[in-house]
């Protein structure tokens, strides 16, 4: 029940791949000589420190460095939370409009990186290749998650600080969305403020 739901979240986001830049990512231009470069999630609930890694994940990392880098998850909202499975975000502003998207990203998940507490993941529909801007960290581990004999879904770096953000966003009561009617919504909103690019070591 869980895998579905978080397919139809991915699938209520409309991709709006009207701008020309949106149909250029940039993400491999991002610290390119760098396999793990590094991003704080400032939050409303605290920061987070999140190493990516482009040694398993090239495709989705350098696709999230690409909505970082021209500033599409600022002001975004975790439009989602089950406490004992995800946090999702990077689909939605704070007024529930859509975020724009680049073109969807090649399917990852047989790279040996597992859905485990603290690691970030690649939200998606139904086609195993559909990823774009939505993710989501892992609020337990999630063997569900993994792939099979189906995909699964696609981790592409872990928490290096700030679990304790993860724990507090678990203590969030949630609700039936009126506006949206989705299910899982945190009442108090969780506003990813700025996704900051690290400097690199």
């Amino acid at each position: 029940m869980r895998l579905i739901s978080l397919i139809l979240f991915a699938l209520m986001s409309v991709s709006t791949v009207a701008a020309v830049d949106m149909k250029k990512p940039t993400g491999k231009f991002v610290q390119q000589n760098n396999l793990f470069p590094k991003v704080k999630l400032v939050t409303s609930v605290g920061d987070i420190i999140v190493e990516l890694d482009r040694t398993k994940a090239p495709l989705a990392v350098n696709n999230f460095l690409s909505y970082v880098n021209i500033k599409a998850y600022d002001n975004t909202v975790f439009h989602r939370l089950e406490p004992e499975f995800v946090v999702q975000g990077g689909g939605y502003k704070a007024d529930m409009a859509s975020v724009d998207e680049f073109p969807a990203v090649f399917n990852e998940s047989g790279n040996g990186a597992k859905n485990q507490f603290g690691s970030i993941a690649m939200a998606r529909n139904n086609d195993p290749h559909s990823a774009t801007s939505q993710f989501f960290f892992n609020l337990n581990d999630n063997p569900s998650l993994d792939p099979g004999k189906n995909w699964g879904y696609t981790v592409f770096g872990q928490i290096q600080d700030g679990f304790e953000i993860l724990e507090k966003m678990k203590l969030l009561e949630t609700h039936t969305d009126e506006k949206t009617g989705w299910q899982n919504v945190p009442k108090q909103p969780i506003i990813l403020k700025q996704v900051i690019l690290q400097p690199e070591q």
